[in-house]
């Protein structure tokens, strides 16, 4: 062992094995209506962007997306900057966004999360920030199963932290008006995350989302045909997963610019299929078109209905982190200690 890892006590450098070559898959967060916890806790900001874990054995860094996509050509300025740290055996966790007079702006990163070609990434006006929250692997050893504030600890000291790379600082203590705070800030939320938890790669409740208002992924099941001097659609039709089903949610109009109308209109056309997606209740919408299940969008809303809709909702943009298959109606745990 190098470095940091030989000054960890005994207990903790016991819990180091060999790391395997993949990063594995991200560990996620639950979401929760709690707002009670102890010392045990520590509180992040919730970033509205898209998961990015970077991986580096030597050579040079690899970018990926939540579900393995590779992304190093949309985000050279990242990988580049990674390339220029000491440490070279690394896999690290963290959040991507874009920053809009200090605030993460998923519509803005929108502008960049499609572009491939290095002259269009080149000539794109949208910079990038990539905030770092968590260790996987240092020095050729897997620090998954070591405490969370010990990986934060390793991973302060192992970078150098410099724009566009940014460590996630945290709260030790939860009080009631932290969230308020972050809310009013124009943060999305806060994640908590137990102290003394280790990495998992799948969801757990040892990371909860604290949301300061409503919103989630959706599959998109459908679109209507646009009205007046409308271009592209009306409004796209939304659905969930529960029991292997899809579920109607409602439809939302609003929070498109013509550029995406036009876009997601030529996308929507080449996933057309006669039969309709849903499953139960009639979706009463005149003239529908229906689609292959295989879009997911990101969608800002107030509130669910008596009736299982969607109340203002407001579409933020397309997610290509997050398969299809994955997106249920995030139902929050209770406020329990």
């Amino acid at each position: 062992m190098k470095g940091a890892l030989e000054q960890l006590p005994d207990d903790q450098r016991s819990l180091l094995r060999p790391a395997g070559t993949a990063p594995g898959t991200p560990m996620l967060a639950t979401l929760s209506a709690r707002r009670d916890f102890d010392e045990g806790w520590v509180f992040e900001r919730k970033l509205d962007g898209v998961r990015v874990l970077a991986t580096r054995r030597e050579d040079e860094p690899r970018l990926l997306s939540r579900t393995g996509k590779p992304l190093n050509a949309t985000y050279p300025e990242i990988a580049e900057a990674l390339a220029a740290q000491d440490c070279r055996d690394f896999t690290v966790d963290g959040e991507l966004v874009a920053l809009r007079r200090g605030r993460t702006d998923f519509a803005l990163l929108q502008q960049r999360m499609q572009l491939t070609d290095p002259e269009a990434v080149r000539a794109s006006r949208v910079g990038v920030t990539y905030y770092l929250f968590d260790l996987l692997r240092l020095e050729g050893h897997d620090t998954t199963r070591l405490p969370l504030r010990t990986r934060k600890a390793l991973l302060r000291e192992a970078f150098a932290f410099r724009p566009p790379l940014r460590f996630t600082p945290h709260r030790n203590r939860y009080e009631p008006a932290l969230l308020d705070q972050a809310c009013a800030g124009g943060w999305e939320g806060l994640i908590a995350k137990r102290a003394d938890a280790p990495y998992l790669h799948r969801r757990s409740t040892d990371w909860l989302k604290l949301k300061c208002s409503g919103g989630q992924e959706f599959v998109i099941c459908g679109f209507t045909e646009p009205a007046g001097e409308r271009v592209g659609f009306g409004a796209l039709l939304l659905g969930y997963y529960q029991d292997g089903l899809l579920r109607y949610a409602g439809k939302v109009g609003t929070g498109y610019d013509t550029a995406t109308l036009r876009g997601l209109r030529r996308r929507l056309d080449g996933l057309e299929q006669e039969q309709r997606p849903f499953a139960g209740a009639e979706v009463r919408e005149r003239g529908a078109h229906w689609v292959r299940p295989e879009l997911v969008a990101q969608v800002a809303f107030t509130e669910w209905t008596t009736a299982g809709l969607l109340r203002h909702p407001r579409y933020l943009g397309l997610r290509e982190d997050k398969p299809a298959r994955e997106v249920v109606r995030e139902q929050p745990a209770g406020r329990t200690r």
